[in-house]
């Protein structure tokens, strides 16, 4: 039988170990800030394996992560702040708390009913603590938690929000699908994704009319609301716009890689093989990734627009 107990106390006996005043000089001098973009990096890899139903790689992508998660909680420990028990405890009260379907006596009918109960619970804790640290996890309003920066002129903070408990360190993309779920939990939500068609277009058109206007900051302004504006569009599609970007992004480099390999095979560099040979390469390439595909998409990523009109945000399913 598998021993996940033992296994766990072994890998925290190791961190401990390189933690310790003889141990790994370079462990020894991190932090949880410097881990930071590690934890990023290993749960984008982690990602790419679950894509690539790469389940040797997702073993030791989600290793990766096992370790980080330890090792940042041992830190706190070895600062007094809370200790890797506390931390397991926490999250392991939490299931049974807000699972009461299965660690109770209540009925759920379905997986949307779970996940409307969740946030019920989720509520309910926030409303018993007063708006302060929960046993949810969420919190009152901080610097860290708002936007620009958190309090407002007077030092006081802001009045309690919806919006709260959304990281400013959070990845704007990933900010902007978050603050929108928050938003449509309480009714601030499109009713459909129908309007956010027009919505971006009517975005496209102000863009527009702002590069006409040669407005460096009202371009920036402009780009930001028609970003907004797609991610409203995927989160009510039911997309999430991280992984989808991620997905076009794993797309491109293939085709584009693949395109500079039959340049080179012509014995042409991609700066003068000209964007006309480049983009009839890309079409090919494209072509015989999806055969039979109807139509062709340029290599520069040039699409054609269809029109339409606009107001906020729309649901999405609730999620944990």
């Amino acid at each position: 039988m598998p021993d996940a107990s033992g296994a766990f106390a072994r890998l925290f006996s190791i961190i401990q170990r390189l933690r310790a005043p003889d141990g790994c000089p370079w462990d020894r001098q991190q932090s949880p800030r410097t881990l930071r973009a590690a934890l990023l990096e290993e749960a984008w890899e982690c990602i790419s394996a679950i894509d690539a139903r790469d389940d040797p790689n997702m073993e030791e992508e989600l290793g990766d992560l096992y370790l980080l998660a330890t090792m940042m909680a041992w830190m706190k420990e070895e600062e007094g702040a809370f200790t890797v028990e506390s931390v397991l405890s926490r999250i392991a009260d939490k299931l049974v708390r807000r699972h009461p379907h299965v660690f109770g006596d209540r009925r759920v009918g379905s997986a949307e009913q779970v996940l409307i109960q969740w946030d019920a619970i989720k509520a309910q804790e926030k409303a018993e603590q007063g708006g302060g640290h929960s046993a949810s996890g969420g919190s009152r309003p901080s610097r860290g938690s708002m936007p620009g920066g958190g309090f407002g002129p007077s030092g006081v903070p802001p009045h309690p929000s919806s919006l709260d408990g959304v990281p400013s360190s959070f990845p704007p993309l990933e900010r902007a699908a978050k603050l929108q779920k928050k938003a449509a939990k309480v009714g601030f939500d499109w009713p459909g994704p129908a309007p956010v068609w027009a919505k971006i277009h009517e975005e496209l058109r102000e863009l527009r009319g702002a590069v006409e206007a040669e407005s460096a900051e009202s371009v920036e302004d402009e780009v930001g609301d028609l970003l907004f504006s797609v991610v409203n569009l995927a989160r009510l599609l039911k997309v999430d716009p991280a992984l989808a970007l991620n997905r076009t992004n794993v797309k491109f480099e293939r085709r584009f890689r693949e395109v500079e390999h039959r340049l080179a095979q012509e014995g042409t560099e991609p700066k003068d093989a000209g964007l006309e040979r480049m983009d009839s390469l890309w079409n090919q390439v494209k072509s015989e990734e999806l055969p039979g595909a109807g139509g062709s998409e340029s290599a520069t990523g040039s699409a054609e627009a269809a029109g339409a009109e606009s107001a906020p945000g729309g649901p999405q399913k609730a999620s944990k």
